[in-house]
Protein backbone atom coordinates (compact mmCIF):
# COMPACT_ATOMS: atom_id res chain seq x y z
CA UNK A 1 0.00 0.00 0.00
CA UNK A 2 1.22 3.38 -0.88
CA UNK A 3 1.80 5.69 2.07
CA UNK A 4 0.54 8.61 1.51
CA UNK A 5 2.55 12.14 2.31
CA UNK A 6 0.81 13.48 5.10
CA UNK A 7 1.52 17.63 5.72
CA UNK A 8 4.00 18.06 8.79
CA UNK A 9 4.48 21.17 11.08
CA UNK A 10 6.19 24.41 11.12
CA UNK A 11 9.95 22.58 11.00
CA UNK A 12 9.40 20.54 7.97
CA UNK A 13 7.16 22.81 5.69
CA UNK A 14 4.38 26.10 5.31
CA UNK A 15 1.92 24.91 3.58
CA UNK A 16 -0.97 25.19 5.85
CA UNK A 17 0.42 28.95 6.29
CA UNK A 18 0.18 28.89 1.50
CA UNK A 19 -2.93 27.67 2.19
CA UNK A 20 -4.38 30.51 4.33
CA UNK A 21 -2.54 32.76 1.70
CA UNK A 22 -3.44 31.38 -1.07
CA UNK A 23 -7.21 31.35 -0.07
CA UNK A 24 -6.66 35.06 0.62
CA UNK A 25 -5.55 35.64 -3.00
CA UNK A 26 -8.39 34.37 -4.42
CA UNK A 27 -10.64 36.81 -2.66
CA UNK A 28 -8.42 39.44 -3.94
CA UNK A 29 -9.27 38.17 -7.48
CA UNK A 30 -12.74 38.54 -6.64
CA UNK A 31 -13.56 34.61 -6.27
CA UNK A 32 -16.25 34.00 -3.31
CA UNK A 33 -14.47 32.03 -0.62
CA UNK A 34 -15.11 32.42 3.45
CA UNK A 35 -12.72 30.02 6.34
CA UNK A 36 -15.09 27.29 5.84
CA UNK A 37 -13.78 26.68 2.49
CA UNK A 38 -10.18 27.44 3.39
CA UNK A 39 -10.83 25.12 6.19
CA UNK A 40 -12.21 22.35 3.43
CA UNK A 41 -9.01 23.16 1.86
CA UNK A 42 -6.33 21.90 4.41
CA UNK A 43 -8.39 18.60 5.04
CA UNK A 44 -8.56 17.83 1.23
CA UNK A 45 -5.14 18.60 1.13
CA UNK A 46 -4.17 15.90 3.85
CA UNK A 47 -6.27 13.35 2.56
CA UNK A 48 -5.12 13.57 -1.20
CA UNK A 49 -1.31 14.37 0.05
CA UNK A 50 1.10 16.75 -1.35
CA UNK A 51 2.45 13.99 -3.85
CA UNK A 52 1.03 14.65 -7.27
CA UNK A 53 0.72 18.45 -7.60
CA UNK A 54 -2.73 17.73 -10.21
CA UNK A 55 -4.62 16.05 -7.65
CA UNK A 56 -4.09 18.70 -5.07
CA UNK A 57 -5.29 21.11 -7.35
CA UNK A 58 -8.00 19.35 -8.27
CA UNK A 59 -9.04 18.68 -4.71
CA UNK A 60 -8.75 22.22 -3.65
CA UNK A 61 -10.53 23.37 -6.40
CA UNK A 62 -13.34 21.18 -5.73
CA UNK A 63 -13.93 22.81 -2.50
CA UNK A 64 -12.50 26.07 -2.94
CA UNK A 65 -14.40 26.89 -6.35
CA UNK A 66 -18.33 27.41 -6.09
CA UNK A 67 -19.30 29.60 -9.73
CA UNK A 68 -17.50 28.45 -13.16
CA UNK A 69 -16.07 31.68 -13.84
CA UNK A 70 -14.16 31.19 -11.43
CA UNK A 71 -12.56 27.67 -12.05
CA UNK A 72 -9.92 30.19 -15.07
CA UNK A 73 -8.90 32.09 -12.54
CA UNK A 74 -8.16 29.27 -9.77
CA UNK A 75 -6.11 27.39 -12.21
CA UNK A 76 -4.27 30.45 -13.21
CA UNK A 77 -3.79 31.52 -9.32
CA UNK A 78 -2.58 27.93 -8.33
CA UNK A 79 -0.15 27.72 -10.87
CA UNK A 80 1.79 30.78 -9.95
CA UNK A 81 1.24 30.18 -6.19
CA UNK A 82 2.16 26.86 -5.71
CA UNK A 83 5.07 26.44 -7.97
CA UNK A 84 8.27 23.96 -7.86
CA UNK A 85 11.26 25.82 -7.15
CA UNK A 86 13.29 23.43 -9.17
CA UNK A 87 16.68 24.60 -7.25
CA UNK A 88 18.43 21.64 -9.25
CA UNK A 89 18.04 23.12 -12.42
CA UNK A 90 18.66 26.75 -10.99
CA UNK A 91 22.07 25.60 -10.03
CA UNK A 92 22.27 23.75 -12.93
CA UNK A 93 21.99 27.14 -15.12
CA UNK A 94 24.28 28.91 -13.11
CA UNK A 95 27.40 27.28 -14.34
CA UNK A 96 25.69 27.18 -18.23
CA UNK A 97 26.76 30.59 -20.23
CA UNK A 98 24.42 33.16 -20.32
CA UNK A 99 22.81 35.37 -23.05
CA UNK A 100 21.36 38.85 -22.69
CA UNK A 101 17.68 39.34 -23.53
CA UNK A 102 14.60 40.03 -22.12
CA UNK A 103 12.24 37.27 -21.21
CA UNK A 104 8.60 37.64 -22.36
CA UNK A 105 5.89 37.90 -19.30
CA UNK A 106 3.34 35.21 -18.58
CA UNK A 107 0.32 35.90 -19.86
CA UNK A 108 -1.73 36.20 -17.11
CA UNK A 109 -5.29 37.61 -16.46
CA UNK A 110 -5.77 41.30 -14.28
CA UNK A 111 -7.63 39.73 -11.77
CA UNK A 112 -4.62 37.51 -11.13
CA UNK A 113 -1.76 39.46 -11.91
CA UNK A 114 -3.60 41.95 -9.10
CA UNK A 115 -4.04 39.49 -6.51
CA UNK A 116 -0.44 38.33 -6.84
CA UNK A 117 0.77 42.08 -6.93
CA UNK A 118 1.83 43.88 -3.40
CA UNK A 119 -0.77 45.64 -1.87
CA UNK A 120 -0.62 49.18 -2.63
CA UNK A 121 -1.14 52.11 0.03
CA UNK A 122 -4.13 54.53 -0.12
CA UNK A 123 -3.86 57.53 -1.66
CA UNK A 124 -5.81 60.66 -0.85
CA UNK A 125 -8.66 62.18 -3.23
CA UNK A 126 -7.43 65.12 -4.03
CA UNK A 127 -9.61 68.25 -2.79
CA UNK A 128 -9.99 70.43 -5.29
CA UNK A 129 -11.55 68.46 -8.07
CA UNK A 130 -13.74 70.21 -10.02
CA UNK A 131 -17.02 67.79 -11.61
CA UNK A 132 -17.30 68.15 -15.55
CA UNK A 133 -20.66 66.97 -17.27
CA UNK A 134 -20.27 67.16 -20.82
CA UNK A 135 -17.53 66.73 -22.45
CA UNK A 136 -16.26 66.20 -26.45
CA UNK A 137 -17.10 62.08 -25.78
CA UNK A 138 -20.13 62.64 -25.99
CA UNK A 139 -20.36 64.08 -29.29
CA UNK A 140 -21.97 61.75 -32.66
CA UNK A 141 -19.82 61.10 -35.07
CA UNK A 142 -20.85 60.24 -38.63
CA UNK A 143 -18.13 57.74 -39.61
CA UNK A 144 -17.40 54.53 -40.55
CA UNK A 145 -15.13 53.29 -39.37
CA UNK A 146 -13.90 49.65 -39.43
CA UNK A 147 -12.25 48.37 -35.99
CA UNK A 148 -12.26 45.86 -33.50
CA UNK A 149 -13.41 46.26 -29.85
CA UNK A 150 -10.20 46.10 -27.52
CA UNK A 151 -11.97 44.78 -24.43
CA UNK A 152 -9.85 44.41 -21.76
CA UNK A 153 -10.25 41.44 -19.38
CA UNK A 154 -11.72 43.13 -16.09
CA UNK A 155 -9.44 43.84 -13.10
CA UNK A 156 -10.25 42.49 -9.73
CA UNK A 157 -11.72 45.99 -8.48
CA UNK A 158 -13.81 45.89 -12.03
CA UNK A 159 -14.99 42.49 -11.11
CA UNK A 160 -15.98 43.21 -8.42
CA UNK A 161 -17.79 46.12 -9.77
CA UNK A 162 -19.72 44.13 -11.58
CA UNK A 163 -20.90 41.42 -9.40
CA UNK A 164 -22.02 44.54 -6.85
CA UNK A 165 -23.97 46.14 -9.51
CA UNK A 166 -26.11 42.71 -10.90
CA UNK A 167 -26.63 42.09 -7.35
CA UNK A 168 -27.76 45.80 -6.61
CA UNK A 169 -29.60 46.54 -9.76
CA UNK A 170 -31.17 43.11 -10.91
CA UNK A 171 -32.76 43.27 -14.26
CA UNK A 172 -36.04 41.83 -13.22
CA UNK A 173 -37.47 40.55 -16.54
CA UNK A 174 -41.77 40.30 -15.71
CA UNK A 175 -42.90 36.43 -15.79
CA UNK A 176 -46.11 35.51 -17.68
CA UNK A 177 -48.07 32.25 -17.89
CA UNK A 178 -46.81 29.60 -20.53
CA UNK A 179 -49.31 26.88 -21.64
CA UNK A 180 -47.11 24.01 -19.99
CA UNK A 181 -48.80 22.92 -16.42
CA UNK A 182 -47.60 21.96 -13.61
CA UNK A 183 -48.99 20.22 -10.12
CA UNK A 184 -49.68 21.67 -7.48
CA UNK A 185 -51.18 21.38 -4.08
CA UNK A 186 -53.37 24.37 -4.09
CA UNK A 187 -54.66 26.66 -7.22
CA UNK A 188 -56.79 29.90 -7.98
CA UNK A 189 -60.05 29.77 -9.75
CA UNK A 190 -58.35 29.05 -13.38
CA UNK A 191 -56.63 25.81 -11.87
CA UNK A 192 -57.87 22.69 -13.25
CA UNK A 193 -58.44 19.23 -11.54
CA UNK A 194 -55.37 16.78 -11.42
CA UNK A 195 -57.42 13.33 -11.72
CA UNK A 196 -54.82 11.11 -12.58
CA UNK A 197 -53.02 12.24 -9.43
CA UNK A 198 -55.99 12.23 -7.52
CA UNK A 199 -56.44 8.68 -7.70
CA UNK A 200 -53.07 8.33 -6.76
CA UNK A 201 -53.26 10.44 -3.83
CA UNK A 202 -56.73 8.23 -2.50
CA UNK A 203 -55.23 4.76 -3.71
CA UNK A 204 -52.37 5.46 -1.13
CA UNK A 205 -54.86 6.46 1.46
CA UNK A 206 -57.09 3.67 1.20
CA UNK A 207 -59.78 5.39 -1.44
CA UNK A 208 -60.14 8.45 0.97
CA UNK A 209 -59.71 11.61 -1.20
CA UNK A 210 -57.55 13.83 1.68
CA UNK A 211 -56.15 16.17 -0.93
CA UNK A 212 -56.64 17.40 -4.74
CA UNK A 213 -54.24 18.08 -6.29
CA UNK A 214 -54.57 20.77 -9.38
CA UNK A 215 -52.99 21.81 -12.72
CA UNK A 216 -51.85 25.34 -12.95
CA UNK A 217 -49.97 27.09 -15.31
CA UNK A 218 -46.09 27.59 -15.27
CA UNK A 219 -44.67 30.81 -14.89
CA UNK A 220 -41.78 31.82 -17.16
CA UNK A 221 -39.71 34.84 -18.03
CA UNK A 222 -40.58 37.19 -21.59
CA UNK A 223 -38.14 36.66 -23.92
CA UNK A 224 -35.39 39.19 -23.85
CA UNK A 225 -33.98 41.45 -26.25
CA UNK A 226 -31.00 43.63 -25.97
CA UNK A 227 -29.12 46.28 -28.09
CA UNK A 228 -26.40 47.98 -26.94
CA UNK A 229 -24.95 51.14 -28.84
CA UNK A 230 -21.43 50.80 -28.75
CA UNK A 231 -20.62 53.67 -31.16
CA UNK A 232 -17.93 56.35 -30.39
CA UNK A 233 -20.10 58.30 -27.70
CA UNK A 234 -20.72 55.12 -25.83
CA UNK A 235 -17.04 53.88 -26.37
CA UNK A 236 -16.70 54.83 -22.34
CA UNK A 237 -19.80 52.48 -21.22
CA UNK A 238 -19.55 49.61 -23.45
CA UNK A 239 -17.07 47.52 -22.08
CA UNK A 240 -18.66 47.74 -18.18
CA UNK A 241 -22.14 47.44 -20.01
CA UNK A 242 -21.55 43.82 -21.36
CA UNK A 243 -19.68 42.58 -18.74
CA UNK A 244 -23.17 43.96 -16.09
CA UNK A 245 -25.63 42.53 -18.87
CA UNK A 246 -24.06 39.39 -19.01
CA UNK A 247 -23.70 39.00 -15.12
CA UNK A 248 -27.35 40.30 -14.64
CA UNK A 249 -28.95 37.97 -17.39
CA UNK A 250 -27.21 34.98 -16.12
CA UNK A 251 -29.81 32.89 -14.88
CA UNK A 252 -32.34 34.02 -17.28
CA UNK A 253 -31.25 30.84 -19.81
CA UNK A 254 -32.00 28.68 -16.21
CA UNK A 255 -35.20 29.70 -15.74
CA UNK A 256 -36.37 29.14 -19.15
CA UNK A 257 -36.03 32.01 -20.99
CA UNK A 258 -34.22 33.30 -23.42
CA UNK A 259 -31.36 36.06 -24.45
CA UNK A 260 -30.81 37.83 -27.18
CA UNK A 261 -28.00 40.42 -27.24
CA UNK A 262 -26.98 42.88 -30.21
CA UNK A 263 -24.47 45.47 -30.78
CA UNK A 264 -24.93 48.18 -33.16
CA UNK A 265 -23.29 51.35 -34.08
CA UNK A 266 -23.36 51.80 -37.82
CA UNK A 267 -24.09 47.84 -38.26
CA UNK A 268 -25.52 44.90 -36.50
CA UNK A 269 -23.28 42.38 -34.35
CA UNK A 270 -25.07 39.19 -33.00
CA UNK A 271 -23.37 38.76 -29.31
CA UNK A 272 -25.55 36.34 -28.29
CA UNK A 273 -23.05 33.42 -29.11
CA UNK A 274 -20.35 34.96 -26.91
CA UNK A 275 -23.27 35.32 -23.97
CA UNK A 276 -23.23 31.72 -23.42
CA UNK A 277 -20.05 31.61 -22.45
CA UNK A 278 -19.74 31.53 -18.22
CA UNK A 279 -16.72 33.27 -17.85
CA UNK A 280 -16.92 37.24 -18.37
CA UNK A 281 -13.20 37.66 -19.60
CA UNK A 282 -13.68 35.33 -22.27
CA UNK A 283 -16.86 36.86 -23.58
CA UNK A 284 -15.55 40.25 -23.66
CA UNK A 285 -12.87 38.46 -25.87
CA UNK A 286 -15.00 37.24 -28.41
CA UNK A 287 -17.67 40.38 -28.07
CA UNK A 288 -14.21 42.47 -29.27
CA UNK A 289 -13.47 39.91 -31.91
CA UNK A 290 -17.17 40.07 -32.94
CA UNK A 291 -17.65 43.90 -33.37
CA UNK A 292 -15.93 45.57 -36.47
CA UNK A 293 -17.74 49.11 -36.30
CA UNK A 294 -16.58 49.60 -32.46
CA UNK A 295 -15.91 53.49 -31.44
CA UNK A 296 -17.93 54.61 -35.14
CA UNK A 297 -20.90 56.64 -35.95
CA UNK A 298 -24.62 55.54 -34.54
CA UNK A 299 -26.89 54.55 -37.26
CA UNK A 300 -29.56 53.02 -35.62
CA UNK A 301 -32.32 53.33 -38.29
CA UNK A 302 -29.79 50.57 -40.31
CA UNK A 303 -29.39 48.63 -37.63
CA UNK A 304 -32.94 47.95 -36.47
CA UNK A 305 -33.48 47.57 -40.89
CA UNK A 306 -31.08 44.46 -40.74
CA UNK A 307 -32.75 43.32 -37.67
CA UNK A 308 -35.57 43.48 -39.36
CA UNK A 309 -34.39 41.64 -42.39
CA UNK A 310 -32.47 39.13 -40.73
CA UNK A 311 -33.20 38.56 -37.58
CA UNK A 312 -37.10 39.22 -37.38
CA UNK A 313 -37.59 35.55 -35.75
CA UNK A 314 -35.87 36.75 -32.41
CA UNK A 315 -38.77 38.75 -31.43
CA UNK A 316 -41.53 35.85 -30.65
CA UNK A 317 -44.68 36.45 -30.32
CA UNK A 318 -45.00 39.66 -29.93
CA UNK A 319 -44.43 38.71 -26.24
CA UNK A 320 -40.28 39.95 -26.78
CA UNK A 321 -38.95 42.66 -23.89
CA UNK A 322 -37.08 44.99 -25.94
CA UNK A 323 -34.02 46.99 -23.96
CA UNK A 324 -32.15 49.62 -26.23
CA UNK A 325 -29.12 50.72 -24.37
CA UNK A 326 -28.31 54.22 -26.00
CA UNK A 327 -27.49 57.80 -25.60
CA UNK A 328 -29.61 58.71 -28.45
CA UNK A 329 -27.08 60.83 -30.82
CA UNK A 330 -28.08 58.60 -34.04
CA UNK A 331 -26.79 60.13 -37.06
CA UNK A 332 -29.15 58.61 -39.37
CA UNK A 333 -31.88 59.70 -41.26
CA UNK A 334 -34.98 60.33 -38.70
CA UNK A 335 -37.64 58.81 -40.99
CA UNK A 336 -35.97 55.75 -41.52
CA UNK A 337 -35.42 55.60 -37.25
CA UNK A 338 -39.13 56.69 -37.12
CA UNK A 339 -40.40 53.83 -39.19
CA UNK A 340 -37.96 50.91 -37.94
CA UNK A 341 -38.88 52.07 -34.46
CA UNK A 342 -42.50 51.58 -34.61
CA UNK A 343 -42.08 47.72 -36.42
CA UNK A 344 -40.29 47.38 -33.16
CA UNK A 345 -42.69 48.42 -31.21
CA UNK A 346 -45.86 46.27 -33.63
CA UNK A 347 -43.55 43.10 -32.77
CA UNK A 348 -42.58 43.53 -29.03
CA UNK A 349 -44.01 43.29 -25.85
CA UNK A 350 -42.49 46.40 -24.08
CA UNK A 351 -39.63 48.88 -25.78
CA UNK A 352 -37.65 50.79 -22.84
CA UNK A 353 -34.64 52.61 -23.76
CA UNK A 354 -31.68 52.38 -20.93
CA UNK A 355 -30.41 55.82 -21.27
CA UNK A 356 -26.66 56.44 -19.31
CA UNK A 357 -27.06 60.30 -20.19
CA UNK A 358 -30.00 60.32 -17.31
CA UNK A 359 -27.49 61.40 -14.52
CA UNK A 360 -27.63 64.37 -15.35
CA UNK A 361 -29.86 66.61 -13.79
CA UNK A 362 -30.33 69.06 -16.60
CA UNK A 363 -30.45 66.36 -19.38
CA UNK A 364 -33.16 66.82 -21.69
CA UNK A 365 -33.71 64.46 -25.39
CA UNK A 366 -32.95 67.76 -27.62
CA UNK A 367 -31.54 65.44 -30.51
CA UNK A 368 -33.04 64.14 -33.36
CA UNK A 369 -32.47 60.69 -32.72
CA UNK A 370 -33.36 60.67 -28.79
CA UNK A 371 -35.96 62.65 -29.89
CA UNK A 372 -37.55 59.84 -31.68
CA UNK A 373 -36.47 57.03 -29.59
CA UNK A 374 -38.59 59.07 -26.52
CA UNK A 375 -41.80 59.20 -28.51
CA UNK A 376 -41.54 55.76 -29.02
CA UNK A 377 -40.38 53.98 -25.90
CA UNK A 378 -42.96 52.61 -23.14
CA UNK A 379 -40.21 54.22 -20.62
CA UNK A 380 -36.78 55.90 -20.24
CA UNK A 381 -34.98 54.75 -17.67
CA UNK A 382 -31.11 55.30 -15.98
CA UNK A 383 -28.66 52.88 -15.55
CA UNK A 384 -26.49 54.20 -12.63
CA UNK A 385 -29.00 52.88 -9.66
CA UNK A 386 -30.79 50.52 -8.12
CA UNK A 387 -34.32 52.27 -8.35
CA UNK A 388 -34.30 52.84 -12.29
CA UNK A 389 -34.63 49.44 -12.77
CA UNK A 390 -37.65 48.64 -11.04
CA UNK A 391 -40.03 50.07 -13.43
CA UNK A 392 -39.13 46.94 -15.84
CA UNK A 393 -41.80 45.28 -14.04
CA UNK A 394 -43.98 48.47 -13.22
CA UNK A 395 -44.10 49.23 -17.05
CA UNK A 396 -47.55 48.70 -18.51
CA UNK A 397 -48.10 46.41 -21.53
CA UNK A 398 -49.26 48.20 -24.34
CA UNK A 399 -52.96 47.14 -25.41
CA UNK A 400 -52.52 46.95 -29.03
CA UNK A 401 -55.88 45.95 -30.49
CA UNK A 402 -54.79 43.57 -32.30
CA UNK A 403 -58.66 41.44 -32.89
CA UNK A 404 -61.72 43.76 -33.12
CA UNK A 405 -65.15 42.55 -31.85
CA UNK A 406 -67.88 44.46 -34.26
CA UNK A 407 -71.30 43.36 -34.76
CA UNK A 408 -72.33 41.93 -38.04
CA UNK A 409 -75.18 43.22 -40.39
CA UNK A 410 -78.54 42.33 -39.84
CA UNK A 411 -78.83 40.72 -43.69
CA UNK A 412 -75.69 38.74 -43.35
CA UNK A 413 -77.64 34.82 -43.22
CA UNK A 414 -74.86 33.71 -40.42
CA UNK A 415 -76.59 36.79 -37.84
CA UNK A 416 -80.27 34.95 -37.46
CA UNK A 417 -82.15 35.80 -34.50
CA UNK A 418 -81.71 33.82 -31.24
CA UNK A 419 -77.46 33.55 -32.63
CA UNK A 420 -74.44 35.12 -31.30
CA UNK A 421 -72.71 37.33 -33.59
CA UNK A 422 -69.74 35.58 -35.01
CA UNK A 423 -65.88 37.39 -34.32
CA UNK A 424 -64.39 38.85 -37.42
CA UNK A 425 -60.80 39.00 -37.55
CA UNK A 426 -59.62 42.35 -39.38
CA UNK A 427 -56.29 44.19 -40.84
CA UNK A 428 -55.04 46.46 -38.31
CA UNK A 429 -55.49 49.50 -40.21
CA UNK A 430 -59.70 48.39 -40.15
CA UNK A 431 -59.58 47.64 -36.48
CA UNK A 432 -58.24 50.84 -35.61
CA UNK A 433 -60.78 52.51 -37.80
CA UNK A 434 -63.44 51.17 -36.18
CA UNK A 435 -63.10 51.43 -33.10
CA UNK A 436 -61.55 54.95 -33.02
CA UNK A 437 -65.29 56.03 -33.40
CA UNK A 438 -66.48 54.53 -30.10
CA UNK A 439 -63.13 54.64 -27.82
CA UNK A 440 -63.52 56.63 -24.88
CA UNK A 441 -61.71 60.05 -25.05
CA UNK A 442 -58.74 60.24 -22.67
CA UNK A 443 -56.28 62.72 -21.57
CA UNK A 444 -53.14 62.71 -23.10
CA UNK A 445 -50.06 62.35 -20.63
CA UNK A 446 -47.88 65.43 -20.93
CA UNK A 447 -44.63 65.37 -21.71
CA UNK A 448 -41.95 66.05 -18.97
CA UNK A 449 -39.55 67.04 -21.15
CA UNK A 450 -39.82 70.52 -22.65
Amino acid sequence: MERVQQLGDARRGKLAGNLVGFGRALRRAGVRLDASRIALAAEAAQLVGVGSRPDLAAAMESVMVSREQDRAVFRELFDAWFRDPELANKMLAQMLPTAEGRAEPVKRRPRVREALAAPRPPQAAPQNEREVDFDAAMTAGDRRQLQHADFNALGAAEYRLVERLARDIPLPVPRVPSRRLRVAGQGGAQARMHWPGVWHEAARTGGEMLRLPRLVRREQPLPLLVLVDVSGSMERYARLLLAFLHAATRTLASQGGRRDVFAFGTGLTDLTPAFRIADTDVMLAQAGQAIDDFAGGTRLGESLAQLRRAHARRLIGRRTLVLLVSDGLDTGEPESLRSELQWLRRHSRRLLWLNPLLRFSGYAPLARGANELHRAADGMLAVHNGAAAQPITNTPRRNTPWTCKAPASSASPRNRPGKPSTTRRRSRAACRAATSSNRPATASTPSPWP
